[in-house]
């Protein structure tokens, strides 16, 4: 990695990992970003923050076998990223007790976090602090993004339709269980999905079809958050996603519809299913591209996720995922992922995109 790369380049730094439950497929995203830039235009710097919130740099962390060794990973340059409005710098020191200390003025930063950390705001937070351009969702945007109760809310303000849920918090479900499963069977309907509020790729999520189950998907939401998502089941859809490109002039993608192993797309579904889900990511995930709906039904869910990525005041790239009824034509919005995993390349590519052009907007 060259500290005297040609100024005339735009100096990205990508920043991936974290102390998110998401970090192994942060890495992954973060890799087809760094390997898909068109290195005739950026200097790119890998930043990658461990499991316990180190921050490395260095040209292993460009490579995914280093993940696999961790000798290359301590190889790396501790990195801080300094506070201080217009630094905009990167400082490593490399590894060793005489170590040398190197500086990478940032010119934007490209977060590939998902998650806790990265996702939810914090990251961007510290980015607002240090003055440091970035891609994506503000911190309002990621924060509303990643809160699925508080996301749920502005659609409603929003006037986006939405399955039917209820939620608490994790204190009141311990202290008054009985309670809390009686105003869910009075609400809702079985079957139901109890989800933590704030995680992304259905960890913790749990199908419920009667009030045993319910009371195991609570504890388990339970182990991941402190407040607790229930939802009514959308019966009879099917999972429909797009993706939105944009700031103020948002665009959407094509759609596509997710083949499940199961009734709902799990974390290894998404990305550890068959062992290339490792390298691959979302990619690597069995979908229909377009999806196999009907013109006036594909308009109708680009229509809502456009609204959906505005209700969120989201900005950069999304994925908006749908549950759409065919016989009636319904769409609800079941969330919005503000760092969606591969950056959702692959609608991109089938919309006549190419992920180095995605890069480019």
């Amino acid at each position: 990695m060259s500290t005297s790369a040609d100024r005339r380049k735009l100096r990205v730094g990508v920043v991936f990992g974290s102390r998110s439950v998401e970090h192994e497929v942060s890495i992954v995203t973060a890799l087809q970003v760094i390997h898909s830039f068109d290195r005739s235009k950026y200097d790119v710097v890998p930043i990658y923050i461990t499991k316990d919130g180190q921050w490395l740099t260095g040209e292993s962390l460009a490579r995914i076998e280093s993940y696999k060794d961790l000798k290359l990973i301590a190889s790396a340059s501790r990195a801080v990223l300094g506070p201080e409005p217009g630094e905009r710098a990167l400082v490593a020191r490399s590894a060793g007790l005489l170590g040398r200390q190197a500086r990478f003025d940032l010119d934007v930063v490209f977060p590939c976090v998902h998650g806790t950390y990265g996702e939810d705001g914090t990251l961007q937070g510290l980015l607002e602090l240090a003055d440091i351009p970035y891609v994506g969702a503000g911190v309002v945007g990621s924060a509303v993004g990643m809160d699925k109760i508080v996301m749920k809310a502005a659609f409603r303000a929003a006037g986006i339709p939405t399955v039917r849920y209820l939620h608490f918090n994790r204190s009141r479900w311990r202290q008054q269980p009985d309670i809390v499963v009686a105003e869910v069977e009075s609400a809702l309907r079985y079957p139901l999905f109890v989800k933590p509020a704030n995680l992304g790729s259905s960890i913790g999520i749990s199908k419920a079809t009667d009030r045993e189950g319910l009371i195991g998907a609570l504890e388990v939401a339970a182990q991941y958050d402190r407040r607790l998502l229930v939802e009514e089941s959308a019966e009879g859809a099917i999972e429909i996603n797009c993706s939105v490109l944009g700031n103020d002039e948002p665009m959407a993608s094509v759609c596509e519809q997710p083949v499940a192993w199961q009734e709902f797309l799990s974390y290894e579904d998404k990305y550890l299913r068959g062992g290339k889900g490792q390298s691959q990511g979302m990619k690597s995930a069995q979908r229909r591209i377009p999806a196999p709906i009907s013109d006036d039904l594909t308009r109708k869910v680009q229509e809502i996720a456009v609204a959906a990525f505005r209700a969120v005041d989201c900005a950069g790239i999304a994925r908006v995922d749908c549950l759409v009824r065919e016989a009636t034509g319904e769409v609800l919005v079941n969330e919005i992922n503000t760092i969606p995993g591969s950056m959702s390349f692959y609608l991109w590519e089938a919309s006549g995109v190419p992920f180095p052009q995605l890069l480019d907007r």
